[in-house]
């Protein structure tokens, strides 16, 4: 299968479109953050400014696959209980939408909700009903990821896609097992329309991280972890100082050293402090070191305001070349593939 385009919503400055586009996969992204898009469009990647709501497949009839990582905050289940009751709402509208419960209706619903942004999870799935529905062109292929907190949502989409004519697999991925020199997990979902093969999620190719743990022990059939210098390039040895998540205690900041992967980069990288081993201050990362620990090209145009949030909030290019390939049906990608992110070309 060779799709013809992306329609990406939720799009951030571009990581998953970087990804496509190094594949040879033209992409679209919806996005309404204005500093995303001012990345996205120094960057040459095509984008609509605007909320996803307001659109569907109609406005795109070119993009045969759908892809999108939409806001998670609301329905993470940490906190008091009111993430778990915001993610059982989210089941239930998805099983309301599947069964094809007046839109009316559960728009009211969803408006009645304490954070509008409970009800963006919902979008990929209405897109993917409305290309069957509405446009008879069901999408060849269909991609999602967010923080593993919403895997449970994802489990009712795969049950959902299934029930449509879609084969789904879904799970936890960890960053760092596919060469991103960062240890975060995502929750991925990827679906396939049935006939053309089910699909799977990437095999890893890195071993995992383990604290203490040196990166040469472990599956010897894997290679090892990429650390933080080995993605920056710095030659003098140093420690990464978490400057948040930390109850205000510095004694509890994270850290992490030069030879070790970066924790997970957050909108707050900026905040990080860059230390010697003895203690004594560097400069802190530029926003092309951070964007380099994400896997973005040394040189990617990074514009706009909040440059950190974006990011944080991106997907890390590395994870979406593997991620997409295996949604294709593909091999993994080679290694000329994942070093020409080194690479923009705009």
């Amino acid at each position: 299968m060779r799709p013809v385009k992306i329609v990406d919503l939720f799009a951030g400055p571009g990581g998953l479109d970087v990804a496509a586009e190094k594949l040879g996969i033209a992409t679209v992204g919806v996005e309404w953050d204005h500093g995303a898009c001012t990345t996205r469009r120094a960057a040459g990647l095509e984008t609509v400014e605007g909320d996803v709501r307001d659109y569907g497949p109609a406005n795109f009839p070119e993009a045969d696959v759908l892809a999108g990582g939409p806001p998670c905050q609301t329905f993470t289940v940490a906190g008091t209980g009111a993430g778990r009751e915001a993610l059982d709402d989210v089941l239930t509208f998805v099983k309301r939408l599947t069964a094809r419960e007046d839109r009316e209706s559960i728009a009211k619903d969803l408006a009645k909700l304490d954070d509008e942004r409970t009800g963006l999870v919902l979008e990929p799935l209405r897109w993917a009903l409305d290309a069957i529905d509405q446009e008879s062109r069901p999408y060849r292929a269909i991609v999602l990821e967010q923080v593993p907190a919403v895997l449970p949502v994802w489990e009712a989409y795969a049950t959902a896609l299934e029930a449509e004519g879609y084969a789904a697999d879904y799970d936890i991925l960890r960053t760092e097992e596919f060469g991103v020199p960062q240890t975060r997990k995502r929750a991925v979902l990827i679906a396939r329309r049935k006939g053309t093969g089910a699909p799977t999620l990437p095999s890893p190719t890195h071993r995992p991280y383990r604290k203490g743990v040196p990166r040469d022990e472990g599956d010897a059939s894997r290679e090892r972890w990429r650390t933080m210098a080995d993605a920056l390039g710095r030659t003098e040895p140093f420690v990464v100082i978490s400057n948040y998540g930390t109850g205000g205690d510095p004694k509890a900041r994270g850290r992490r050293r030069w030879d070790e992967p970066s924790a997970t980069v957050t909108g707050k990288i900026s905040r990080n402090r860059v230390v010697t081993p003895a203690g004594d201050e560097l400069g802190r990362f530029t926003q092309s070191e951070a964007g380099r620990l994400q896997t973005f090209p040394a040189d990617y145009p990074w514009s706009g305001r909040d440059v950190s949030q974006q990011i944080g909030n991106a997907v890390p290019p590395r994870l979406a070349l593997h991620v997409l390939s295996a949604a294709f049906g593909w091999d993994p990608p080679t290694n000329d593939v994942l070093d020409s992110l080194s690479i923009w070309n705009d």
